[in-house]
């Protein structure tokens, strides 16, 4: 029996295992498959507190791991197939362990941006090819950018890239956008931004130094052609990491956990939800780390009140 279990080793399931372990209640945390979550595909961080030279997110990650390791937290590995909500203690089932029970549970799987599934795309992430202009976007300071996607996230992504590039084109393989009006007044307003709609994405060009380009097919004639650029974000959405959860926790329409204001609490009690599997908005290793620490601390809460009350009885 554990006293709280952290699914996922992001930024804030980390955060959240250090606190917990400072706090002496001996955390499990469970990694799975990508353990250190979507930081240990990115190059250079530069925006993270504390490193005025930048770090690498593989050792910002394995940092925050040896963190919390030094506390006490207990580390396994292993792919979490379900939780079993209706009673407590919660049960998990995790692949290639068996069962464990808790009293609490803190979720921190995250959110997957969603990939073109094009030639080329995985294996140039980090060298071009990007899901996060905030993050990414100053490493192309006076370089051609694409932005591919027809939703108000494109949008806003090719908005804020304007910032840096010397021009961002919005690829869309349709000839209409899905963004919302607004969104769209915005960016056809703005003389840095070009169109080639009607495209639909085939491959990644890349070279030695990386992204040089990416192929299309125009759609009205059937006709391939090699958009130079030097670098591609794509900004098609995210996907939320909970369908381990099976519907037993409120989410929005959108499958992202829905907490309490100001809180990292969900509708079952003893159930907390932290960093992007509960942010859609900003999405960044910081916000993430921070909303763990709010899920390991509500969680601390919560334990001591049910031992009071369980002592009272």
């Amino acid at each position: 029996m554990y006293k709280t279990i952290v699914i996922g080793t992001g930024p804030a399931g980390l955060t959240a295992a250090i606190y917990l372990a400072r706090a002496n209640l001996n955390p499990l945390v469970i990694e799975g498959p990508e353990p250190g979550g979507q930081l240990t595909t990115t190059t250079e961080i530069e925006n993270f507190p504390g490193f005025p030279e930048g770090i690498m997110g593989p050792e910002l990650m394995e940092n925050m791991r040896m963190q919390a390791k030094r506390f006490g937290a207990e580390f396994r590995t292993g792919r979490v197939d379900s939780i079993d909500m209706r009673k407590q203690p919660f049960t998990l089932s995790v692949e290639g362990t068996g069962t464990l029970e808790t009293e609490t549970v803190i979720i921190s799987t995250g959110a997957s941006a969603r990939l073109l599934g094009i030639m080329n795309e995985k294996e140039n992430i980090g060298r071009g090819v990007s899901t996060c202009a905030t993050c990414d976007g100053f490493f192309f300071r006076g370089k051609k950018i694409i932005v591919v996607g027809g939703g108000d996230s494109a949008m806003e992504e090719a908005h804020f890239l304007t910032k840096f590039a010397t021009e961002v084109r919005l690829v869309h393989r349709r000839d209409k956008l899905r963004a919302s009006k607004i969104m769209q007044d915005r960016v056809n307003g703005n003389e840095k931004i070009l169109w080639s709609l009607n495209r639909t994405p085939l491959e990644v060009i890349a070279g030695e130094r990386g992204v040089t380009g990416l192929k299309v097919k125009n759609n009205e004639s059937g006709q391939e052609e090699i958009i130079e650029t030097d670098a591609i974000f794509v900004a098609i959405g995210h996907t939320t990491n909970t369908g381990f959860l099976k519907g037993q926790i409120d989410t929005d329409e959108n499958g992202y956990i829905i907490v309490k204001p100001g809180s990292a609490e969900t509708n079952i009690p003893g159930v907390f939800a932290c960093g992007d599997v509960q942010d859609h908005k900003y999405r960044q290793a910081i916000t993430a780390a921070g909303s763990g620490c709010m899920a390991a601390l509500d969680c601390e809460k919560f334990l001591m009140n049910t031992s009071l009350l369980l002592g009272n009885i």
